[in-house]
């Protein structure tokens, strides 16, 4: 009985985040459209709601090819391990107030490590491919994610500091009274530059760059082995938009200061306290704020490909280890000095 709830669990995770990635791809293609003055898809269903469904439905069906001289088992276990590595890091986070899969004591270790795994599918397939262009993609993208991991592990030690706690609720839990995006407002800016280098996505796209290597790791696969990469993809967007949510912008937690409304009605209307107390309960810690503030954050990712153009593999580097890395190791030395002379230690937050 209990394998049969941890699978149904899963698959009521695992079915939305897949639906909502297809969603993903169809809004960047109507935002893109927006920006730069097109119609954009507007055929398959309404407005085009059903295109990435038609899309993906053409990718199914197309005839597959493999490379005669590739490692024809590792192609095809790359993507699989990509996309599944993608998707296990939904496991742990909290959607909403005893909302979640796993309530795991070490989750943000554990988002750490499952999308650092991921490097391995696309090292795996660039090299199995057996071309030079897949193989210079895969290269790029573990020097571009193994270089960004440093700066997005050593920011999340930063916000572990404040928090006291390596788990995602508490993290939550942590930011009652004030988000962390305030005081840590730079360290904000460059985990959401990290992001986007760590998802591949333009102006950092440098493992897929259509000018230089055709597609990148990507390029000798096709068909229903492609659409695991192109999940894969979107599925991460969407994972480091809600784990930038959670450890910076108070996650499921409500943007709007519910306890100055209750008094603002009471002081107006002289409605009872816990009235007003028993309809916002379920809004202070519902999953549409976590829905919502990740929604913004994806539409920056639409913003910036749509406004920046695709920047030099060695710029990319250069910006990691002489702009960011310094500037993180000079908050390493600062925000532990100020919190201790502040006599600011955090505390176990007892949920």
């Amino acid at each position: 009985m209990n394998t049969l709830i941890s699978i149904l669990a899963g698959l009521i995770l695992l079915v939305p985040s897949l639906i909502s990635v297809a969603f993903i791809t169809l809004a960047e293609r109507k935002t893109m459209a927006l920006m730069q003055r097109r119609v954009g898809p507007n055929a398959v269903g309404v407005y085009g709601s059903l295109q990435a469904f038609a899309d993906a439905l053409k990718l199914l069906l197309k005839e597959y090819i493999a490379p005669t001289h590739s490692n024809i088992y590792l192609f095809f276990i790359g993507p699989m391990l990509t996309l599944n590595f993608a998707l296990l890091g939904y496991l742990v986070v909290p959607f909403g107030s005893g909302m979640f899969v796993s309530d795991f004591s070490l989750g943000i270790i554990y988002m750490l490590a499952v999308s650092s795994l991921g490097t391995y599918g696309i090292l795996l397939a660039g090299w199995s491919a057996n071309s030079k262009y897949a193989f210079l993609g895969s290269l790029r993208s573990t020097a571009q994610l193994i270089s960004y991991e440093l700066i997005l592990s050593t920011i999340i030690l930063l916000v572990i500091l404040l928090a006291g706690n390596l788990n995602l609720i508490t993290i939550v839990e942590s930011q009652k009274v004030v988000n962390f995006v305030l005081p840590l407002f730079p360290l904000f800016l460059m985990f959401f530059v990290g992001s986007v280098a760590e998802t591949n996505r333009p102006p950092f796209d440098l493992a897929e760059a259509e000018s230089e290597l055709v597609s990148g790791f990507m390029t000798e696969h096709s068909a229903s082995i492609f659409v695991f990469f192109f999940l894969a993809e979107y599925a991460s967007m969407a994972l480091l938009c809600a784990l930038n949510s959670i450890l910076f912008l108070g996650g499921y937690l409500s943007i709007i200061p519910l306890n100055l409304i209750i008094d603002v009605l009471n002081y107006l209307f002289s409605v009872d306290n816990s009235i007003l107390e028993a309809i916002f309960t379920n809004i202070s810690s519902s999953p549409l704020n976590l829905g919502f503030k990740t929604v913004i954050l994806i539409v920056f990712f639409f913003w910036i490909r749509a406004s920046f153009p695709r920047i030099r593999f060695d710029q990319l580097m250069s910006v990691c280890w002489t702009v960011f890395l310094p500037l993180i190791i000079a908050y390493v030395v600062l925000i532990p000095c100020v919190i201790y002379g502040l006599d600011a230690l955090p505390t176990q937050i007892v949920l």
